[in-house]
């Protein structure tokens, strides 16, 4: 539990500590949280190790992902208990000492915006190959030839087992029978505020974010499937090698959502001192924890090339591998939007990857409009320094100056 229950357990068990003495906080704390609780235990000389675990149910039995941050010192207490506890993949157990401070819960927050990114990709690759009228059984052998390659992931593989099984009470397979509203627990939202806090462009998993939220409007797209105008969600008729098509969208799609959780845990790095070490995340994500995949195994050898490494859509084996997608992620996605199925991360993912790598975006425009209403200035291709224009001005002699703005008016 986090919350106020974490902090009942401490209110309790802060008398009982001395000095020096090592707590650690395993629950999914809100990193913020963790902040204030480091501050008010270190004041007393009591060290806080804020932990992220991911694992789920199995992650319990067998072994989780482990995210602790904090005191390194009072880590290395810790250290020989939670190398045991954890998963174990080939190049060692599912655990780091991840950063200073609240690292470990704020890497956990960014792990489960991931999540969230990767479980609606999914879905809406389901939601496409349906429309193509594959059925749920057809599907969980296309997902389960998924799990065999690059594709490989625990969310591939329980979406593969899902779509196997049949409701005991109909006989029909039991996906067909849940209710479509999904529930959420606000780490993904977490993640993406902290992400329009830092600056840092999040697409696929505030899609994700959004797409949870109006799948709770159950009744209300109910009524709006009969009210509003145009053709509801109709059928595709796949050409040859859709599959596939779609197969090389999600993974594409998969990396960008990447991209994004590792360029904000890049950028929180930086702005709240964490020390974080990708390669090292990347590494502890590949066994254990939810988000588990052989694409980590990429993002670990990228990230230990370049640890500097701006996004990871610039790494040369990312790049090749993208580049040789592109062409059946804009189809896919151009005939889910013919057809009225929704894929806002899909979408999303590729308009990130198209704005990442231009050059050039309409953004000057953006910047001539907010000066005209509100002078916020705007800097020029071709010279230094901040400007202002008066465009009303200009607008009745076809002309107008950009004047150097005054330090007053940036």
């Amino acid at each position: 539990q986090a919350g106020r229950g974490v902090d009942a357990v401490l209110d309790q068990l802060t008398p009982l500590l001395a000095p020096d003495d090592a707590v650690m906080d395993g629950g999914n704390s809100f990193y913020r949280d963790t902040e204030r609780r480091f501050d008010s235990l270190g004041a007393a000389g009591i060290h806080y190790l804020g932990t992220g675990i991911s694992g789920g149910e199995s992650g319990a039995l067998w072994g989780p992902s482990i995210m602790p941050g904090g005191p390194e010192a009072a880590y290395r207490r810790f250290e020989p208990i939670l190398t045991k506890i954890a998963a174990q993949v080939d190049d060692g157990p599912c655990v780091t000492y991840v950063g200073r401070r609240s690292a470990g819960h704020f890497v956990k927050m960014v792990h489960n915006g991931i999540e969230y990114g990767d479980m609606q990709l999914i879905a809406e690759a389901y939601a496409i190959l349906s429309a193509a009228g594959y059925t749920p059984a057809t599907l969980a052998g296309i997902f389960g030839e998924w799990n065999r390659g690059e594709l490989a992931s625990y969310l591939i593989e329980i979406t593969a087992a899902i779509l196997a099984v049949r409701d005991a009470d109909t006989g029909r397979p039991l996906v067909d029978a849940i209710l479509d509203a999904a529930g959420q627990k606000g780490t993904g939202r977490w993640t993406s505020q902290e992400a329009l806090e830092l600056g840092v462009p999040l697409p696929t998993i505030d899609a994700a974010v959004w797409s949870r939220n109006i799948s709770a409007l159950k009744t209300e797209r109910v009524h709006a499937a009969r009210m509003l105008n145009g053709a509801p969600p109709g059928r595709i008729a796949p050409a040859p090698g859709f599959v596939d098509a779609v197969r090389d969208a999600l993974y594409a799609a998969k990396i960008c959502s990447y991209a994004q959780g590792m360029a904000l845990l890049q950028s929180a790095s930086s702005a709240h001192d964490y020390g974080l070490v990708l390669a090292e995340l990347a590494r502890i994500w590949k066994g254990g924890c939810i988000i588990r995949a052989e694409l980590l195994g990429r993002i670990q050898r990228a990230f230990a090339a370049d640890p500097g490494l701006t996004n990871l859509l610039l790494d040369p084996e990312i790049r090749v591998r993208l580049a040789a997608t592109t062409t059946a992620w804009r189809e896919v996605v151009a005939t889910a939007k013919r057809a009225g199925v929704p894929c806002p991360a899909l979408s999303a993912s590729l308009d990130y990857y198209d704005a990442y790598h231009t050059a050039r975006l309409p953004a000057n425009l953006v910047q001539a409009q907010r000066d005209y209403f509100g002078a916020h200035t705007y800097q020029r291709v071709d010279r230094p320094g901040d400007f202002h224009t008066e465009w009303e001005r200009g607008i009745q002699t076809g002309e107008a100056r950009s004047d150097a703005a005054s330090p007053a008016s940036q």
